[in-house]
Parts: structure tokens; sequence; C-alpha cells
């Protein structure tokens, strides 16, 4: 293609609702995934598989798959549409007309676009015919498509199919919440009770007898059992009007003398009520007697809920069910099933430890995971140039408004539940303020305002009165003072931007909250100049700048020139020819420092300032987009000078910082390199990362801690969740036509005209409020 990637259509062939099959649930969601994260990239349009008889479609186009000459006909037509790029085709022998499905083949031989196969059913030790017809279907194909590994073994090894032609993407799964299940036990009447489930639509092959045999031992032990069937029966099932397995389950039931403990929910389940009752479920029971079922979706869904699981043995199952989390019986064993379900009911912290595991097990393969797995493949498929374009999921401060209480943000989260047991810290509840601050500035929301005076207040409580600050307020609301000097200074450093943020927007935010934010600040003037970790520098000349936008005051440009005189000798001790910068290393929210030069110039028009600050800046640049990828600094001793970086160990923090400077940067220069390296740094949180995995997480409204070399963390802590709100809320005001202000020329005007004191310690009264508003002692 070698083309743009904007408007171009991938038309997705296969069965699709109002059919009630798996696989018309399965490309409804990847196609809702695809569209929810990548409007700007594909539009995806359908070509629905039907039978005569069949309810109708609302798909683009539609082929009656049981009549021959439609095949040719359809492909000539889709031929026609120069928007279509790409063909993908969900597979399964039952959907396409002929000796197994071998109609199909009148499509493929006229087609002239690129054609993708999902195999949903891949079976082992085929008939010649068979495997003839696989062979024939893969030398079609650009790719083929599958769902667990096993299908990818048997496609190379019985098939004869060139592995570089198979990609495993694994079956998609529904974000959900952690721990609401019994929450959701109460909303549905069964408090109190522990459930089994089952869902899907309902056929013999589910086997739901083996878990009915199963059933009265555990009762015995455990009467508070309920045993849930969800799903109405498969229409297939139904002949002349009569539901025979359903009438066969329904008199086992009765014959076993389990009425009461047995509930058949008879009806089709939309999808929110379907993931609260597995989310509400204490053991999943997955019973098919297919042995050569490759993927299960009932399965992937049961484990997103976090469900222990006691299944049948399939290859599904068997390649994802370890044994920590359920267990793995044989096909229509009640006795084996009976024996798992009484070892787990009988442990509840086994099921608990279950349940994180298999959630955690899932997180990968959310939805949206694969939808951005997928579009990879499209983009290297049709080899185009352009950037994939990501859409930014909607502000979300459901999380953030979760961690905080009346004192101020809980430190860290179990998952998406705040641990209070953590305490809170100044640094978070700085960047909380600065983050609701930016929100405030952006939107007026004045529900927030509450917030905002919550982590003034916070940070008021934490100065001493020698005017610097405690960083640490434990879940007994007792103070401390934890770190070391240097993490000490930063976070003293940080309440300092903070502070500074909020007296700047003294025109839009109440006075009660800007007066409290003021006179927190010239308690700070006594260790100001004091500062000596380089960060803190940074953090305290950004609170400055804030704070001089406003208090226009010569002085206070001095602070700024002195501490950034500082940098600039740590940067010439540090800088070589390969190493321009100003330590040995680099650590954390290293673009603070360029950054600070870069408003120390602002203030005063040093060019000294701004030539070490786009220097340093450009050498940053250089580590963290690397052949066009993104890439953070790793926390795993980070990058020392003079050896290779080290990878993974990446912290959302690192992105949010890069990203604030860059748009400081860009709106100081209006360089659009810079506008471009902010956007591909903010998809690292939608998943443009080493694992193609989301870091902030859409549903919950938090953002996971970070990225490892073979997971996501998955616990949403404070951190990570404001960096990710800040970060949104940059790239939400990329393009409006904001300049940082130049106070050089002001500032060195009022310095030349000033007769002010220097040795006044008094303090000049603001005019307005009698408050002390000069800033700094002089």
């Amino acid at each position: 293609m070698n083309g743009k990637i904007k408007n171009s259509k991938i038309l997705f062939m296969s069965s699709f609702p109002p059919t009630e099959c798996g696989i018309a649930t399965f490309t409804t969601d990847i196609i809702k995934a695809i569209s929810r994260k990548f409007s700007e990239s594909f539009t995806c349009i359908k070509c629905d598989l039907k039978k005569e008889g069949q309810p109708g479609s609302f798909a683009e186009y539609v082929l009656n798959s049981t009549v021959r000459e439609e095949y040719s006909k359809i492909a000539q037509e889709l031929n026609l549409d120069n928007a279509i790029k790409l063909i993908h085709i969900q597979h399964e022998f039952g959907l396409f007309g002929g000796s197994y499905g071998d109609y199909l083949f009148d499509f493929l031989n006229v087609i002239n676009k690129p054609v993708v196969f999902t195999f949903h059913t891949v079976l082992s030790n085929p008939n010649d015919e068979l495997k003839a017809v696989v062979k024939s279907l893969a030398s079609h194909a650009m790719t083929i498509t599958v769902m667990t590994h096993r299908s990818a073994e048997i496609l190379q090894e019985e098939y004869d199919i060139d592995p570089k032609l198979i990609e495993y993407i694994p079956h998609g799964t529904h974000l959900v919440k952690w721990a609401e299940g019994e929450k959701l036990k109460e909303k549905y009447g069964f408090s109190g009770k522990i459930l089994l489930s089952t869902f899907g639509l309902l056929s013999s092959g589910k086997s739901i007898e083996t878990a009915l045999y199963a059933l009265p031992e555990m009762i015995e032990k455990f009467p508070e059992v309920f045993y849930l069937i969800i799903g109405k029966t498969h229409p297939n099932n139904i002949q002349n009007d009569r539901d025979t397995y359903r009438e066969y389950l329904e008199a086992l039931v009765k014959a076993l003398g389990i009425s009461k403990y047995v509930i058949f929910i008879d009806r089709y389940v939309e999808l929110q009520e379907l993931l609260e009752l597995l989310q509400a479920t204490d053991i999943y029971l997955f019973t098919s007697k297919d042995p050569n079922q490759a993927v299960s979706g009932t399965f992937a869904y049961a484990m997103s809920c976090a469900c222990p699981i006691i299944a049948t043995s399939i290859p599904h199952t068997r390649e994802i069910l370890t044994k920590d989390l359920g267990y793995i019986i044989n096909i229509g064993d009640s006795k084996q099933l009976a024996k798992a379900g009484i070892k787990l009911l009988s442990n509840k912290k086994l099921r608990e430890r279950m349940s994180l595991n298999t959630f955690q097990n899932t997180s990968a393969s959310s939805w949206e995971n694969i939808a951005t797995r997928h579009v990879k493949l499209y983009h290297k498929l049709l080899k185009i140039k352009d950037q994939i374009i990501y859409d930014y999921p909607p502000i979300n401060l459901s999380h953030f408004n979760k961690l905080t209480t009346e004192r101020g943000m809980i430190q860290f989260s179990k998952i998406c539940i705040p641990d209070i047991s953590s305490g809170y810290t100044l640094d978070d509840n700085a960047r909380a303020l600065i983050a609701l601050c930016m929100h405030f500035e952006s939107f007026k929301e004045t529900r927030i305002l509450k917030n905002i005076k919550t982590y003034v207040n916070f940070i008021e409580r934490c100065q001493t009165p020698q005017g610097t600050f405690v960083n640490y307020i434990d879940e007994y609301d007792k103070v401390h003072i934890k770190n070391d000097y240097v993490n000490l200074e930063d976070s003293n450093a940080r309440a300092v931007w903070a502070l500074g943020t909020v007296i700047f927007l003294q025109n839009i935010l109440p006075e009660e909250i800007t007066n409290k934010a003021l006179l927190c600040m010239l308690k700070c003037d006594p260790w100001i100049a004091g500062v000596l970790s380089p960060r803190a520098i940074g953090f305290t000349i950004k609170g400055l700048y804030k704070y001089l936008q406003v208090k226009k005051e010569s002085y206070i440009s001095r602070h700024i020139e002195n501490l950034a005189a500082n940098l600039i000798t740590r940067y010439d001790i540090n800088q070589e020819k390969e190493w321009q910068w100003f330590e040995e290393n680099l650590t954390y929210a290293n673009s603070i420092l360029p950054e600070s030069l870069l408003y120390a110039y602002l203030v005063t028009g040093n060019e000294a300032y701004k030539k070490t600050s786009l220097e340093s800046f450009d050498f940053l640049l250089s580590k963290m987009f690397v052949n066009g990828d993104f890439r953070v600094i790793s926390n795993r001793g980070w990058y020392q000078k003079g050896t290779q970086p080290n990878r993974y160990g990446e912290q959302p923090i690192d992105v949010f910082c890069i990203i604030n400077s860059l748009d400081i940067f860009y709106k100081t220069f209006k360089n659009e390199a810079y506008k471009d390296l902010m956007k591909r740094a903010f998809n690292w949180f939608l998943g443009e990362n080493h694992l193609s995995q989301i870091v902030y997480n859409p549903l919950t409204g938090g953002c996971r801690d970070g990225v490892e070399e073979k997971n996501v963390n998955i616990n949403q802590g404070a951190e990570s969740t404001v960096c990710y709100l800040m970060a949104r809320i940059l790239m939400e005001g990329l393009d409006k036509p904001v300049r940082i202000p130049d106070l050089s020329k002001k500032i060195n005007e009022k310095r030349k005209n000033s007769r002010i004191n220097r040795s006044l310690k008094g303090k000049v009264r603001d005019k307005k409020t009698g408050l002390p508003g000069s800033g700094f002692s002089v």
C-alpha cells in the first residue's frame, strides 16, 4: 500500500448478530474495540454470512453462504471499492458452503485485495481432503491468526503451513473492575451464597449434565451453593419448537433433588449483566465435551472476570489454565469435578488467590489490547508509512476521586482498590493539586474545587514552622519525614511547583484557596536558595516561574537565575561530546532539567540558558526516541553514562514529564517536531509500547503503575493515575494557540527601575487582600 492510513477500510467477513453464535459475538467485539481506539486509522465494515431463513442484517454487505454463485459476485463487488484495503475472514468450516466450506475458494480466486484469516477451529489429525483445503486457504492468505499456541503448532506440524504465515493473537476479554463480587451478589439477590455458574448458548456440546451430576456432593458439604446456568438455547438445538436438551437438564435437576440449588436464566443476557454475574461467581464450571475445541469465548470471558475455574480438557484450557488459576478435569468426569469443587469451596484463600492470578493473567488479552495487536498487524501487512493514530479516551476522574479522602490522595492501590494502609505523600498530593488546577483551567468545572482545597490543605499541614515540608502522613493521621535527603528535597520542591500553579490561577480560583497557597509559598523563602538536588532545582524553578507570571517581582527572577546557574555548573562538569547532560546518569523526571533552564531563559533572556536547555533536551530526546520508537528510561539501575541503556521498568511519571516538557518547548519555539513527539509519547499509555498493552485503564479511569519486560503492573496508584491525567489534559489542549510568556523584558525593565531596599525584611502588602503578596524576602 505504501500510502496513508486514514480512511482505510477493513472488511470483516463473518457471521454477525442477530445470528446467535460465538463467532458473531467475537467479531462484533473486535470491531467495536478497533472502532473505539482507531477510528482515525481504520473504518471497519462488515460482510455478513447468512443462510436462507436467517434474520436480516445491518451489514454493508451480505453473502448468502449457501449459494455458490454469490461468492464470486460479492468478490467482484468488493473489488470496486478502492477504500477497502484488506479482507479479514473469520473462518469456521460450517460458516461456508460446500465440502469443508470450499465455496469460499470462488471468492478467494476473484478478490484482488489482501486477505487475512482468523482460524477459529484447527482440527488435528486431518484427512487428506481437510488438509488440502486448509493448505489452499493458506495459499491465499497474507497471514493466519490463531488464538492458541497449540493451534499454531498443529498448522505447522500437521498441515505444513509456513510458521512465518501464522500470528498468535489470543481471544479478547472484557475489562472489568476488580473486587466487585460481594457487591454484585447483593445486587442480584445472592448475598451469603456461593455461586457456581456456566454461560453460553445451551447445547449438548456444553455437557451441563457433567456439572449437575457433581452438584449433590458439593451441596451436601456446602448447602449455600447455587448453580447458575446462564443463556438461552442455541437455535440449532430447537427443533419442531422443542428444546429437548433443556428439558433433559430440567428433568435431571429434578431427579437429582437439586431444584432449589439450580437456576436457569433462559434468555439472552446483555453484556453488562453477564459480566456482573460472572464477577459475582465464586467458581466457573466449563464442561465442554469437544476434545478438539480450539478456543472458547465463554472460557475467556470467565477468566477476564477473575473466576477460579474448573474446566474440562480442551486445547484452550490446557494451554491457559495453569494450576494457580484453576483445575482441569477429564471430559464428562463428574467425580473429578465434585472433588475439585469441594477443594475450592473448602478454601476461600485459595479461591481468592486464583481469582487474583486469573485477573492478572487476562490483563494482556483485554479487547483494547487485542485491537492494538490487530491494527499493528494490518499496519505491517499494508506497509503503511503513516503513524497509527490512536483515539484518546475521554477524561475520567473516577479513580482519581476514589483515591482521594477528606485528608488527601492515598498513595497506592491494590489493583483499583485504594490501599489506605499506604498513607499519603506530599509528592502525590502536590501532583494531584497540579493536575486538578490544569483541569480547572481547561474546563472550569466547579465540582473539582473541593478536592483542590483538600490538596492545598494537605500541603499546608505538611509544612513545618521552618517552611520546609514533611513528606508522609500515615493512615493514622501521623506526620513523618521519609526518604533520603535528595528525595525529601525533591518532594519539597514539588510542593513549590504546586503552590506556584495555584497562585498562577488566582484570577479563577477561589481567594480562600489562593491565599492559603500564597502564605505557604512565602514560608518557603528561607530554604529556597539552598536547594541542591537537580530535580528539586527544576521543580522549584517551575513553581517560581508560575508565580512570577502574576507576581512580577525582580527578586523572584534572581531566585530563578541563581538556581539555574547551579544547573549550568552541573552541566559544565558532567557534559562531554557524547554525554550532554547534568549528571552521570539519567534517572527519573529527567526532562525537568532542560525545561527549567528554558524557564530561566524566558525570565532572564540569558542565551546561555537557552543554549544549554536546547542542547540537553536534544540529548535526552535522542535517548528516548530511538529509530522511531519511544523508550522510557528504565528504572532498572537507570541509564549510566558510558553504558548501554537498560530496557523495561518503564513508569508513567517519566512519560508525563517528557510530554510536559515537549509541550513547553513546542509552545515556545513552535517546532512541529515537538508536537509529533508528544503524540508518540502519549500513545505509550494507549498501547504503543513493547508489550502492545494499554497502561491507562479506560474502565476505571486509573493508570497502571508501569511496564515491565513481560507484563504491565496492574496496580493503579496515585503517581501513575495523576501523571496520566496531566498528560491527557496536555494532549487535549495541544492544538490551542497558547504561547509560553517571555518575561525577560518586563523583568529586566523592572530591575532597572527598582528602588526596593534589598535589606528590607518585611513583605510588601497586596492591595486587594492585605496579605504579603510580593513573594520572598529581598
